[in-house]
């Protein structure tokens, strides 16, 4: 009896070396060398840095040859653009067309009046979104008058429509003809990556090269910056429609042109819409930059108010541009969701309720303009509805309050971050001999994306040098690490929780959403009140700027993470932090690299900007290159320098995800 019962606890087999030690020696070991690599890496540098401390770092620049023929070229065509022909039959035409639309639509808002205007604007809502987000838009509209800003704001739509208009009007025939056309696609997709990689603040300096300074510069700017989204999103709307449909209109005898107008296009009107949306949030951040070369409208309040610390004007006008942007934002989302459903409303709906609809829209219109002519008192909007003097007067009070009794906690922030984090690294970039940096910065490359991002980031960084900005673009560069870092520390803490929680979920959302859609502006003004002028405030701007889009990735991640996973970790008795830290958090690096990328790219949209509040580097730069006609050339070399640094960031957290999802796949 005993016999029977002794093969019971021997289970060997099962454990036996050879079937366990794989999973167990071959993870840890890659993922170990790796970061001992990259240590290795980092304690060589640090060295050579104190070892060679501020010798061969290119304090002043560097090679100034390409900066001097940038101001030569810049100088020669401002010269000749009275005589160039270039200049007389192309590029004077298309700047005196742009000045000349944005006037006639600036004498058609006068005309119409801010009854006319905002009528119209609650019609078009009422007819594309329906009664609720026609009440938003009338409330928007309102209140650029109540914080009285209205001159301002109409100044701002006058060049977003315009802007939006031609970029749609170039950007949908392209984004049809991508989605048609496989090659052309293949053309197109890398210019239209490079041209998302660019932060806003890189098209200006060239944009006014050829177009000088003023509206006309900021519309084309706005145009050239806001296509993108319609192309892509067209393309994307024309693939998505299912081959048996397109086949099926084929075999029924339908031209390309039949199929593309009564198939394709229907099909695709939902993602069309989109592209709209985005389209116009694209165009409503660019405006506000093209401040910076005299456009007009809200972004120039900001900038003035921001250059004289009026923190309460500034945060006047940031309402205003957050407004205009949730207006634009939740109708035209509203409008492609609509769309969804439209075939299938219509049949259910009736031609004559569809009528009635169209009827109480074109009676809102006529009231609207009607009325001024009515009541004279309502040429003008009413300044007793003004209350910006109040917002302005309380904010300043609020902030002189956080200033004076929150200063020393502020500083003591800003000065432990600058003195233990900012200044560390800024000085590893800045003061190490350039080609230590160079070196340490193409094996960082090649450790975490392999051969091609480091070949990427080694032109990059020599087209750095070439252009004589070497210590701006350390700047600039130490500033998006540090900002990148911080970034992704509130992308991982919230990421997880809105990922596991379907309440926070529904809290956080939509504050992310609308965090989303606020101009650049909006960050700094908050950040300048608590922190006042430097690069921590920049830093801090560009942190809050980047965090809601790399919260909502990681937060997909998490929640993508497949649900027998997480079932067997619970059977298993994991808790809470064991089943982050070793299920969902492992399982959804894709993602969480995915989230690195898009913040970093956010992080340099906007540490560029923050040179307008002592941030330094490329961004200042850029702006006194603007401000200086002698150092146009300066700007056009930081201008050019920024893409770069933008594309070897870009290249390199790409080339890392892509390693890291390999590995996930060969385990």
């Amino acid at each position: 009896m005993s016999t029977a019962v002794a093969p019971a606890p021997t289970p060997p087999p099962a454990t036996s070396p050879e079937s366990e030690q794989p999973p167990i020696v071959v993870r840890p070991k890659r993922r170990v060398g790796k970061v001992l690599q990259l240590v290795i890496i980092m304690v060589i540098w640090i060295a050579l840095w104190k070892l060679f401390f501020a010798s061969g770092n290119l304090v002043e620049g560097g090679y100034k040859g390409v900066q001097t023929w940038l101001q030569n070229t810049t100088d020669s065509l401002s010269a000749s653009q009275m005589t160039n022909p270039i200049f007389v039959h192309f590029f004077n035409p298309i700047a005196q067309w742009m000045l000349s639309a944005i006037d006639g639509i600036a004498n058609v808002f006068d005309a119409l009046g801010w009854t006319g205007i905002t009528a119209i604007a609650t019609a078009i809502a009422l007819v594309v979104a329906g009664w609720r987000f026609a009440l938003l838009a009338l409330i928007g509209f309102l209140s650029f008058g109540i914080l009285g800003l209205w001159d301002e704001s109409m100044a701002t739509l006058d060049i977003v429509l315009l802007s939006v208009a031609l970029s749609l009007l170039i950007g949908i025939p392209l984004g049809v003809w991508a989605g048609l056309s496989p090659r052309f696609n293949s053309i197109v997709i890398p210019i239209l990556d490079l041209m998302q990689i660019m932060p806003s603040f890189a098209y200006l300096p060239f944009v006014v090269v050829f177009f000088l300074i003023g509206p006309q510069a900021g519309a084309i700017a706005t145009m050239i910056y806001s296509i993108p989204p319609a192309i892509r999103l067209t393309a994307a709307g024309i693939r998505e429609v299912s081959k048996p449909t397109a086949e099926a209109s084929r075999s029924l005898g339908a031209t390309k042109w039949q199929l593309l107008k009564d198939v394709q296009l229907p099909l695709a009107k939902r993602t069309i819409v989109l592209g709209v949306n985005q389209t116009m949030m694209a165009a409503l951040a660019m405006v506000t930059i093209a401040a910076f070369i005299d456009t007009p409208g809200l972004g120039q309040v900001v900038i003035k108010a921001i250059e004289t610390l009026n923190v309460g004007q500034s945060l006047n006008a940031s309402l205003a541009l957050v407004v205009m942007a949730i207006v634009f934002d939740r109708v035209t989302t509203a409008a492609s969701e609509r769309s969804d459903a439209s075939a299938r409303a219509d049949r259910i709906r009736s031609r004559t309720s569809r009528l009635i609809g169209y009827a109480i829209a074109a009676a809102i219109v006529v009231v609207g303009i009607l009325l001024p002519a009515l009541f004279p008192s309502l040429a003008k909007f009413p300044t007793s509805w003004d209350v910006s003097n109040s917002i302005i007067t309380n904010t300043n009070t609020f902030s002189d309050y956080v200033q004076l009794h929150w200063h020393g906690f502020t500083a003591w922030i800003n000065q432990v971050v600058t003195t233990w984090l900012i200044d560390p690294i800024q000085s590893l970039l800045v003061n190490s001999p350039v080609i230590v940096t160079i070196a340490a910065l193409v094996a960082v490359s090649f450790v975490v994306g392999r051969r091609r991002p480091a070949i990427v980031a080694l032109i990059c960084l020599v087209g750095v040098v070439l252009l004589g900005v070497w210590p701006s673009s350390m700047i600039t560069l130490a500033a998006v690490l540090i900002g990148a870092l911080f970034t992704m520390i509130l992308g991982v803490i919230f990421g997880v929780w809105l990922g596991r929680s379907r309440w926070v979920d529904r809290v956080l959302r939509p504050i992310l959403d609308a965090a989303q859609v606020m101009p650049v502006f909006v960050y700094l003004v908050p950040c300048l009140a608590l922190f006042g002028v430097g690069r921590f405030t920049g830093i801090i701007a560009a942190v809050v700027y980047a965090a809601p889009v790399v919260i909502k990735i990681v937060g997909e991640g998490i929640r993508g993470v497949p649900v027998n996973s997480v079932e067997a970790a619970e059977a298993a008795g994991s808790n809470t932090w064991q089943m982050i830290t070793k299920v969902q958090l492992p399982m959804s690096r894709n993602m969480f690299m995915v989230a690195l990328n898009q913040g970093i790219i956010f992080v340099l949209a906007m540490v560029v900007v923050s040179g307008l509040v002592g941030g330094g580097g490329l961004g200042y730069d850029v702006i006194r290159g603007f401000s200086h006609t002698d150092l146009a050339g300066l700007g056009l070399a930081a201008g050019f320098a920024i893409v770069l640094l933008g594309v070897m960031l870009d290249r390199v957290t790409q080339a890392a995800g892509r390693s890291e999802r390999h590995r996930v796949e060969a385990l």
